[in-house]
């Protein structure tokens, strides 16, 4: 997933289970099909916060749910 995006070597296992979790309450609520695709908005979300200095699975996920749902209700408005 992250080779084929030719991004830097980070920690997968971080990044995976902080987007299972986000992707999971996302499907939950609706915000997100119940797919087994990858919703790439969310994963560049989750990868830009482990480029700030994330590291907390629990806290990245709930920080890209946040910001996911702003940028859904920013395009809504739009």
């Amino acid at each position: 997933m992250l080779v084929e995006r030719g991004l830097q070597a980070m920690n997968v296992e971080l990044v995976s289970e902080a987007y299972a979790i986000a992707a999971n309450y996302l499907r939950r609520s609706g915000a997100i099909p119940d797919t087994l695709v990858t919703d790439e908005r969310l994963l560049e979300i989750i990868i830009k916060l482990i480029q700030h200095g994330g590291f907390n699975k629990i806290r990245l996920a709930n920080k890209a749910i946040a910001r996911f749902q702003a940028q859904a209700e920013a395009r809504a408005v739009a």
